[in-house]
């Protein structure tokens, strides 16, 4: 689990580093840089945003689901998937500012309402266990 995890950091990084290095950096834009002499965001900045936004969001998933371990399966598990969760719908919410697939925009909204309701769910459940 923690190599898949880290692999994914890596590919996010990667992603992140290559779209920095398109036609232009955020300080030095190519001549054929339009929109960043309007002071709108050129497709490289977009996307090097969005992989910052989505690597942010993982840092703070993964220090979470680790927190608090009490070595009750039950209970490492619900809290662990409660942060899972907030993940996913800040990378969700991530797909919707930034994304464009209508496929994907729609699974994001899903995401987001599914798992809220899922974290109510288990949430609920912590609480009646104290935990």
């Amino acid at each position: 689990m923690k190599r898949v995890l880290l692999s994914t950091a890596f590919l996010l990084a990667l992603a992140a580093g290559t779209a920095a290095q398109g036609t232009g950096s955020a300080t030095k834009p190519s001549a054929m840089d339009h929109g960043a002499m309007n002071g709108a965001p050129t497709a490289g900045q977009a996307q090097n945003a969005s992989s910052k936004a989505m690597m942010d969001v993982n840092d703070r998933m993964q220090a979470a689901m680790g927190e608090g371990m009490t070595g009750d399966a039950d209970m490492d598990f619900a809290r662990g998937m409660i942060a899972h969760h907030r993940g996913a719908i800040d990378m969700a919410k991530i797909e919707l500012e930034y994304g464009k697939d209508p496929e994907l925009r729609a699974l994001a909204e899903t995401i987001i309402r599914d798992q809220e309701a899922e974290i109510q769910q288990m949430q609920a459940w912590v609480d009646r266990k104290g935990g």
